[in-house]
């Protein structure tokens, strides 16, 4: 777009640029606020519905976790109702009832089966048969079932030796040698022999519905993969993504890994290593589940955890399962890459749309101000027809008709500067003729004025011809008067300007008139600012000025009142004022604005000429100063004079 300049280097900016500039910066800050917010909305929202996927994914593994251990109860249940564990006396052919049961545990896929007496002692193990006699009546989970006669399963820690007793194959199973684990607590221990079992036991009650013992069951789960996977298969449904499986499952004995389908790096399943420390204090110490990002192995997950609980309510181990975060990621990425794309479509339709409506309001305002151009440089005939139905089109039709009451009020004025041109014509003539005349009878009008006098003083006080002369003098004067000020008027004498004192003028002009009879009675108040500058003026015409509304002032009130003259300075607006105010009878508002015009006057015939205020006014602007009157009938009235302060005109 073209851009102009201004003589003195100024840049001009078409409207047009400004209005498509002013869209796109809205566009671009609406754009970027809406593309952060929308980015934030869809991270938030993607990561909300993956942390309630693995939440559900969570309750779902849960399901299977206690669909097995409930399949291990039903096992138990119906081991304890078999004819031949019933029955009491069979136990005597020890041989025969441990070949019977080690069938049931290898159908059922146990890797215990055992069987204790009413006091809790082993009558026979099917992994171990040659042990026996051992006491478990500590074991929580057959004390339970003393007290309750009921079956009852959970899932329990065995220690290392219990497990050696039951099998060395599941010792050796159970056995874990610690893996480094980067932001894992701090253990002390650097092994684990212990094993987490899903566990069941059942009372045993003869043919008489007498208690005479317990059969008890379960899996070991360091290092069965049953579980983590049947979850891995119903949950994730064993979809890959990018060649890593998307959904895992871990379970945990304390804080260690001891079934997991997590993978190492080489592939193998990442068995004893431990979990972070975080997620650690969150469910075993507090108790409570775990929904968020966390660093497994070696990916970053959307995981849930949450605690695995003995029979007796301890913590003993966490249950979890995580979904992939890359496949949520990449999601994210191309939700937030496609609306990002259509954020800068819209802003790219946005400002072609803004572009077009901005070269047409600016082609309209174009027009609008090539014709305001045409008319600054005289042509009234310029005209502009926009044909949009808004506020341009009526902006036009408003300067259309101001073009044409321009044209009108053009041809008023010259019709009237004419009409004014030749008055002022005659008038200068009638003016120049009045002031030659008024020079010519001046010099016969002394003659009589002089003559008048010395008859008026040799007349005897007693002669009857005195009356008639005090008036013949009289008259005489006043026609002097009124010839010296039409003189006066018409001489346009140039001020004789020197710097003076307003103040001394002042009081030069109040020492001179407070003697005179009109005065007696009027008081005159001074509200002299202490120090005004000096001013170039002429003293002896400013000095005519202020003893002219003085008396004007004396005469309004009738020798009867209060006058105030006030002087102030202002020194931003570099101007002198002097204000008169009287107290007396006021001037009508219609006589306001013919006060200064030449004789014109409202006091008595034969009481004034009429110009001693037009003679003010002339010489106040001859000095480029200004006079202005404010006033009040039956209050008084404000003459104002200012003059400027400067060193030199």
């Amino acid at each position: 777009m073209r851009l102009n300049f201004f003589k003195k280097g100024n840049l001009r900016i078409p409207i047009a640029t400004k209005l498509i500039l002013s869209f796109l910066l809205i566009v671009v800050i609406m754009s970027v606020v809406f593309s952060v917010v929308g980015v934030r909305l869809i991270g938030d929202r993607i990561v909300s519905e993956a942390q309630e996927r693995v939440r559900t994914d969570l309750n779902s593994a849960r399901e299977i976790y206690l669909n097995r251990l409930g399949k291990i109860s039903d096992e138990i249940r119906f081991v304890s109702e078999r004819t031949f564990v019933r029955n009491g006396s069979v136990y005597r052919d020890r041989k025969k009832l441990t070949e019977q049961l080690a069938e049931i545990r290898e159908k059922e896929k146990l890797d215990v089966l055992s069987i204790t007496d009413h006091r809790g002692k082993v009558l026979l193990s099917t992994t171990n048969p040659d042990v026996y006699g051992d006491d478990l009546s500590y074991d929580e989970i057959i004390k339970e079932v003393f007290k309750k006669k009921e079956i009852v399963s959970s899932t329990e820690i065995v220690p290392g030796n219990e497990l050696q007793k039951e099998s060395q194959t599941l010792a050796e199973k159970a056995y874990f040698k610690f893996i480094y684990t980067p932001k894992a607590r701090f253990r002390k221990e650097e092994e684990e022999k212990s094993g987490l079992m899903l566990k069941a036991a059942a009372p045993i009650f003869d043919f008489s519905n007498r208690f005479i013992g317990v059969v008890y069951g379960g899996v070991l789960l360091n290092r069965n993969f049953e579980i983590v996977d049947k979850i891995k298969e119903t949950v994730f449904q064993n979809v890959i993504y990018e060649g890593v499986d998307i959904g895992t499952a871990t379970i945990f004995l304390d804080d260690l890994r001891i079934s997991t389908n997590v993978k190492n790096e080489d592939g193998s399943r990442a068995i004893g290593t431990r979990i972070a420390e975080d997620v650690y204090d969150k469910v075993v110490t507090e108790g409570k589940p775990w929904i968020g990002r966390a660093y497994v192995v070696n990916n970053w997950y959307i995981t849930a955890y949450e605690p695995i609980r003995s029979i007796s309510n301890k913590i003993i181990g966490i249950l979890y399962v995580g979904i992939l975060e890359q496949k949520y990621t990449d999601i994210q990425t191309r939700t937030i890459v496609i609306f990002l794309g259509i954020t800068l479509m819209g802003a790219f339709v946005s400002m072609s749309f803004s572009y077009v409506i901005a070269r047409k309001i600016s082609g309209s305002i174009n027009r609008l101000v090539t014709a305001s151009r045409e008319v600054a440089h005289g042509n009234l005939d310029a005209r502009v027809e926009i044909k949009a139905n808004d506020e341009l089109h009526e902006l036009a039709d408003s300067f259309n008709s101001m073009a044409s009451a321009l044209k009108n009020r053009d041809q008023q004025l010259k019709d009237f500067a004419r009409k004014k041109i030749m008055e002022s014509e005659r008038l200068a003539v009638v003016g120049q003729l009045a002031a030659d005349v008024a020079h010519e009878i001046n010099n016969p009008l002394q003659g009589i004025v002089a003559f008048s006098h010395l008859l008026l003083e040799q007349k005897e006080s007693e002669s009857s011809t005195k009356d008639y002369l005090k008036k013949i003098v009289n008259q005489a004067d006043r026609c002097t008067e009124i010839i010296r000020g039409l003189l006066d008027f018409s001489r346009q004498r140039k001020p004789q300007n020197k710097l003076s004192d307003v103040h001394h003028i002042l009081k030069e002009c109040t020492s001179l008139i407070e003697n005179q009879a009109i005065f007696h009675n009027i008081q005159i108040a001074e509200d002299l600012k202490q120090k005004l500058p000096s001013v170039v003026i002429d003293p002896s015409q400013i000095q005519q000025v202020f003893v002219n509304m003085i008396i004007n002032a004396a005469e309004a009130m009738d020798g009867d009142g209060k006058l105030t003259i006030h002087t102030s300075y202002d020194p931003s607006d570099k101007y002198i004022e002097i204000e008169f105010t009287d107290t007396g009878h006021g001037i009508s508002e219609e006589n306001l604005d013919r006060i200064f015009d030449p004789f014109f006057t409202t006091k008595e015939l034969g009481h004034g000429t009429g110009l001693g205020l037009a003679i003010s006014y002339g010489i106040i602007k001859e000095h480029l100063g200004t006079i202005s009157v404010q006033s009040e009938i039956g209050k008084g009235t404000t003459f104002t004079v200012r003059l400027p302060v400067k060193e030199e005109r």
